[in-house]
């Protein structure tokens, strides 16, 4: 069987470097390694639970799809499709929860973790995982690039995939088992100092540009060290972000900068750090920031790509569903 990736993405919200280098630039490289074998879905059936608005629904999966195509996924590398646009994943749901416990389902995290900051407790909430393991199983996905809080999703897709396969398989694999691949997404700081997250406002988007990027940077918190004054850059929300965008002989000299308090003889503070941080951000994303305009006035090429992509996921879901219905008696 060959290495399929496979990955949803949620469409909430506007993207931001959180998002970018916690999920999107792994998904983009990993296009290279797999070419081919990358699945990566918009989960818009999962965004039901807490986005309840048919336009903004819309809006957003179109953000996020532009968002994709912009930053450089190549739909001849990689699939990127409508979870909706491929029905025969809810079937499999269905399938998988005749073989779920309760049990299961009461021990997920995410379920407790939205109930106890007062989300309504939705039966779609609490299946939540039924259809994630769905998602994950109906395209014989063998890879799941997660990051550490979703391992237990892939842990119960995992038993899912070996119950349904011990009631119905007599000794055949009728749901590969797949294994999670830990990102190595590094620690976005946000303006705030907190980790960078829609639900706290500390984000800095990912297209921003100009007066309002630079506004936005120069809302990051730092102390009150006088200008001129040596700095620490280990304790520098603004280093940190400059960590990620910095190539090593710039963020040397950069913490030179911090440490002395001078910049070629003239005072340095975190007034200037915070200008050198938007401007690398706005080099980063400055290619990325074209294309997404190219798309945005052309829709029509980003349908095209998520109406092909479903069209390629759903023939390989309709095999894997057919077979499992099959096993079950239903064929």
């Amino acid at each position: 069987m060959s290495t399929r990736v496979l990955s949803g993405i949620q469409p909430s919200g506007v993207k931001h470097l959180g998002n970018y280098f916690g999920a999107i630039r792994q998904h983009i490289e990993l296009q290279e390694r797999f070419a081919g074998e990358c699945f990566y879905f918009i989960a818009d059936y999962h965004a039901l639970t807490t986005l309840q608005d048919a336009q903004a629904l819309r809006a957003s999966v179109h953000e996020l799809a532009v968002t994709y195509l912009a930053l450089g996924l190549d739909p001849e590398k990689a699939l990127l499709f409508r979870q909706s646009d491929v029905p025969e994943v809810t079937e499999l749901a269905w399938l998988l929860a005749t073989v779920t416990g309760m049990g299961l389902l009461e021990r997920a995290h995410s379920y407790k973790d939205k109930v106890g900051r007062g989300l309504t407790a939705s039966v779609g909430l609490f299946t939540y995982p039924v259809l994630m393991a769905a998602d994950i199983l109906i395209y014989d996905a063998a890879l799941v690039p997660v990051g550490k809080d979703q391992i237990q999703h892939v842990e119960m897709t995992q038993d899912m995939a070996t119950h349904f396969n011990q009631n119905y398989g007599q000794g055949v694999e009728l749901l590969h088992r797949p294994e999670f691949r830990l990102s190595e997404a590094p620690y976005v700081t946000g303006t705030d100092g907190q980790k960078m997250s829609t639900s706290y406002g500390n984000t800095l988007p990912l297209f921003e540009s100009g007066k309002k990027l630079k506004k936005l940077v120069g809302g990051i918190v730092t102390d009150s060290t006088e200008l001129g004054q040596p700095l620490t850059p280990e304790r520098c929300n603004v280093f940190a972000l400059l960590r990620l965008f910095a190539p090593a002989d710039d963020l040397d000299r950069i913490d030179a900068y911090y440490r002395s308090g001078l910049r070629d003889g003239e005072p340095f503070g975190y007034g200037h750090a915070k200008l050198l941080l938007a401007e690398y951000i706005e080099h980063h994303f400055s290619g990325a920031r074209v294309r997404r305009e190219e798309l945005q006035a052309h829709p029509e090429r980003v349908e095209d790509v998520l109406r092909t992509s479903a069209l390629r996921a759903r023939a390989t879901a309709r095999a894997t569903l057919d077979r499992c219905k099959r096993a079950c008696g239903l064929l």
